[in-house]
């Protein structure tokens, strides 16, 4: 993958000077939000839109797989690395190492070298049986010794398109590609990843189930869905999820971790728009996760 570059004139960013000041929840942006471009464009973009910092997804990219290049594109942009996803799609079981367990391994030796706070990690896929029997174990051990916090998301099924959906009666059910949840909290881990887009597609009550991660909650990647039997990650306001809500709940309640912006920009027809739908919603999380009594961004 080529290494692109922003043009030098973006859409202005917006005046956030009312919100700057927001009360300690950093907002970052991850580097999915700018695929199919690569790590640098995030962090451009990030420096530009004023974001505190960046999640790093780890792909077939070769910088987002290189801690050096990291290191120098954080200090070059003067943007901290907030936290690393570990390479656990589909299409990235190849990188770092066949194996799903020295991925993580590696994720953790990245975070920590690069002064991220959390390594977020999907369940083990249903045919990773070796790699599932010891997935609990390995993310306690791996934060207790690296002092890295391996933030479990929460996925969802793959249900069936709405027509075939009605001939089966109805039913909001799916298959899992994960084992034995998508719901980490069904099985219960030191730290989660709160992902309001898979919330979505999963069909599950989002503020319920920050409910049930919120003595464990690490880290959130706000986006918004539908309830398409697809992960959307629109951005926040665009769908049904009680981002404002969830946001303000983050606010009120003291959380510690990261907010991420992790939304789907691959319809934008150029840099201009790209940015102005992430600008959208950078505002949008500064808006809600003011503490309460704080004045409003204007």
């Amino acid at each position: 993958m080529g290494r692109e570059t922003l043009g030098q004139h973006m859409t202005p960013q917006p005046d956030t000077t009312e919100t700057e000041h927001h009360p300690g929840i950093p907002v970052g942006l991850s580097s999915a939000s700018v695929w199919p471009q690569p790590a640098r464009a995030a962090f451009e973009m990030a420096a530009d839109l004023g974001f505190d910092g960046v999640e790093v997804m780890v792909w077939a990219d070769a910088v987002s797989q290189d801690v050096a290049a990291l290191h120098r594109l954080s200090r070059e942009h003067g943007v901290p690395i907030l936290a690393v996803h570990s390479p656990c799609l589909l299409i990235t079981q190849r990188v770092w190492s066949p194996e799903p367990e020295e991925r993580l391994r590696r994720a953790v030796m990245a975070a920590a070298d690069l002064g991220a706070s959390t390594v977020v990690v999907h369940p083990p896929f249903r045919w990773q049986r070796r790699y599932a029997e010891g997935f609990s174990e390995l993310v306690g051990s791996l934060e207790e010794t690296s002092g890295i916090r391996v933030a479990v998301e929460n996925m969802f099924p793959i249900r069936p398109p709405n027509r075939l959906n009605r001939l089966r009666g109805g039913k909001s059910g799916g298959l899992s590609a994960f084992t034995p949840s998508p719901d980490p909290t069904e099985v219960g881990y030191g730290s989660y990843t709160l992902d309001l887009s898979h919330a979505a597609a999963a069909h599950v009550d989002a503020i319920e189930l920050y409910k049930r991660m919120q003595d464990r909650l690490a880290h959130v990647h706000l986006a918004d869905g539908t309830g398409a039997p697809r992960d959307e990650h629109l951005v926040p306001g665009h769908g049904s999820q009680p981002c404002a809500e969830v946001c303000e709940l983050l606010a009120a309640d003291g959380f510690a971790g990261s907010v991420v912006l992790e939304v789907n920009s691959r319809k934008a027809r150029n840099q201009q728009e790209r940015a102005a739908l992430l600008a959208e919603a950078l505002v949008f999380a500064r808006l809600h996760l003011q503490a309460p009594g704080r004045p409003r961004a204007r």
